[in-house]
């Protein structure tokens, strides 16, 4: 019985962190200079946001420009949504060497 308990257990622990992560809307971290994570696969219709932790100013502009933010402060955030599948390249023009992919599916 307590062999079953513990199976049950981790199957429902599993199951919730599964629900939970699922559940995590998608955000890019902005730190030290670098987009992270650097290539961010979502779902089609997923809202992306970006969160600025760094201490200078930072901005978030598709490199075809079909979306750009404005210069995002410290702990201020932008988000897009994404409708339709493709690859997504964007950087940041305060910084161009800040580059990134977005990956809709």
């Amino acid at each position: 019985m307590t062999r079953g308990f513990l199976t049950m257990t981790l199957v429902a622990a599993v199951a919730l962190a599964a629900v939970a992560d699922a559940a995590t809307p998608p955000s890019v971290q902005i730190k030290e200079f670098k987009f992270v994570p650097a290539l961010l696969t979502v779902p089609v219709g997923a809202t992306v946001t970006w969160i600025n932790g760094d201490e200078e100013p930072h901005t978030v502009t598709a490199t075809d420009r079909a979306y750009t933010s404005s210069g995002l402060d410290r702990k201020e955030t932008y988000a897009h949504r994404f409708t339709t599948p493709g690859t997504y390249t964007y950087f940041c023009a305060l910084h161009p060497h800040m580059t990134a992919t977005v990956v809709v599916k």
